[in-house]
C-alpha cells in the first residue's frame, strides 16, 4: 500500500497534515494524506477535466510544480 514513490513536503505542511490526521483519528500521516489525494483525484476524475486543466489545479495546490 505505502511502498509506491516517496513525496517530499515541506515541515509546516507535514506538521499540520500529522496535527489534522491525529485529530481525525487516522492511524499515520501517511494515511491521512493518501486518503485526501484520493477523494481530490476522484473530484477531478468526476469533473471531467482534460488533463490540463488538472494539471494547473494541482498546481495551484502545490501539488506540482
Amino acid at each position: 500500500m505505502f511502498g509506491g514513490p516517496k513525496i517530499k513536503l515541506d515541515k509546516d505542511l507535514y506538521d499540520r497534515a500529522e496535527t489534522v490526521s491525529k485529530a481525525a483519528g487516522y492511524a499515520s500521516v501517511q494515511e491521512f494524506v493518501q486518503h485526501v489525494l484520493e477523494r481530490e483525484l476522484d473530484k477531478l476524475d468526476q469533473g471531467g477535466a482534460d488533463e490540463e486543466e488538472i494539471r494547473k489545479r494541482m498546481q495551484g495546490l502545490g501539488y506540482i510544480s
